[in-house]
């Protein structure tokens, strides 16, 4: 009797407890093949809590073969296909009811050659820059949160505060192996097979599984000075960081509003590597007050671990998170944050919230995904809320979400889809804009028989 818990050896096993007649006859893998209620359970929820869908098997993979082979298999029986990470996803785009979830964290192998990385899709950019600071290399880009998988970042773009200067994580990207929805292994660069390479990037799982991808890596900094500045609007912080951004005045630049006595303050973080103490960087800004400290790289960009700590440790980091990210143009931020900050009681989006606003240089984000409004200057606005007691409901924090998305189209923005939004079909093919005909195009010559992520709801 085959073992509820167990690598596949062999094909034709005689179906064991849990083990459908879907998954009888697997052939030979690296990894394993699991059916028990644990792995199951832990693959039919994510860092959202909202959706909770339970899978018929989770391969645990044990190389790039192994996910090509369970995804022809699951195409051959008509079965879904689901890639996870680090399960942070928060609509349950990583779950797959019935299916199977291919949990990737197990391939994490990170190679260097030259000024690049060779990393797989499951390793942890918390491990790549690790790895890479000895050698005196690190990425240019990151997002806040380094114990996110590559795959997962580079399958939404990875935004972060780098992006005036490098662009998206995605944008940071020379070549990937993928697995398509065809269960073939193939090998996508900007030269080679250039259409399924800008539908992997940023293109949520819809064609391929990321499997593997090849980093670009810069000179990294010894040390960071970093800038903690305050204004009393959204239009004193909003000019300041274009002016910034702008002129590349600074390595790193984020910004968040904050509940004040009196409404919302703004905080302006603005970093320079390797700077020295210069009151001319910071004096002809007119902010309320400026802090400044000096930082070890490495911690400067892993410095929200200590954050997360804190927060699983009240209990916040495991409540539901219905989040909204938005990138909208710089002609509207100001009204479109000014009416939505005027609307908004610090208490209903929950005691850990968090409300990004900073800028983008859409020309430096030169991939295709993702989708940016069509100004020189975007700004990033994300309502992370967590539905803590005396907050909202999650429910009613999905329902805020699709009030707030409608808003952000008719501003002219986009969302940036990691978050928990309702969307039809039609509010997909908006989305995805001039790109949707190649988008939709790539969906069928890649995945004809549509089996990769149907969590993400696109098609």
């Amino acid at each position: 009797m085959t073992s509820p818990h167990r690598p596949v050896p062999h094909p034709g096993p005689a179906a064991g407890p849990g083990v459908g007649p879907a998954f009888d006859a697997v052939p030979a893998l690296d990894g394993e093949l699991r059916f028990d209620s644990a792995a199951l359970d832990a693959a039919s929820t994510d860092f959202g809590r909202l959706v909770h869908e339970l899978p018929a098997a989770v391969l645990r993979a044990g190389s790039a073969e192994d996910v090509a082979t369970m995804v022809r298999h699951c195409r051959e029986r008509g079965l879904k296909v689901a890639p996870r990470g680090q399960g942070h996803s928060t609509n349950g785009q990583a779950q797959v009811p019935s299916g199977l979830v291919i949990d990737l964290g197990s391939l994490d192998s990170v190679e260097f050659r030259d000024d690049t990385a060779i990393v797989q899709a499951g390793a942890l950019w918390s491990s790549v820059v690790r790895a890479s600071l000895p050698r005196g290399l690190t990425p240019p880009a990151f997002t806040d949160y380094l114990e996110l998988s590559v795959g997962g970042t580079l399958a939404a773009g990875g935004l972060g505060g780098q992006i005036g200067h490098h662009g998206t994580q995605a944008d940071n990207v020379l070549e990937l192996q993928v697995v398509t929805g065809e269960g073939e292994i193939a090998t996508c660069s900007p030269t080679v097979r250039p259409d399924l390479f800008r539908a992997a990037l940023g293109g949520l799982g819809q064609c391929a599984i990321i499997t593997r991808a090849t980093l670009s890596l810069i000179p990294a900094p010894r040390s960071v000075r970093l800038y903690t500045l305050t204004f009393r609007s959204v239009t004193e912080l909003t000019a300041r960081q274009a002016e910034l951004i702008g002129e590349g005045r600074f390595d790193y630049l984020v910004g968040q509003a904050l509940p004040a006595p009196d409404g919302w303050t703004y905080m302006m973080e603005a970093a320079s590597y390797d700077g020295t103490a210069d009151a001319r960087l910071t004096d002809d800004l007119g902010a309320a007050s400026v802090e400044a400290q000096d930082v070890p790289y490495f911690d400067f960009v892993n410095r929200l671990a200590a954050t997360v700590d804190a927060l699983t440790a009240m209990g916040e980091w495991a409540r539901p998170h219905p989040w909204y990210d938005s990138l909208l143009p710089a002609s509207t931020v100001d009204t479109v944050v000014t009416d939505t900050l005027a609307r908004l009681e610090p208490e209903a989006v929950g005691a850990s919230a968090v409300i990004l606003l900073y800028p983008v240089l859409t020309a430096k984000c030169r991939t295709p995904l993702p989708v940016m409004p069509d100004e020189e200057i975007a700004y990033l606005f994300s309502l992370l809320k967590t539905a803590s007691p005396g907050a909202d409901s999650a429910d009613e924090m999905v329902v805020a979400n699709r009030r707030q998305y409608d808003t952000t189209v008719e501003a002219g923005g986009c969302w940036y889809p990691i978050g928990s939004v309702p969307l039809t079909k039609d509010d997909w093919v908006r989305h995805f804009g001039r790109f949707w005909d190649e988008f939709e195009a790539s969906r069928h010559r890649y995945d004809p028989d549509g089996v990769l992520t149907p969590g993400q709801r696109i098609f």
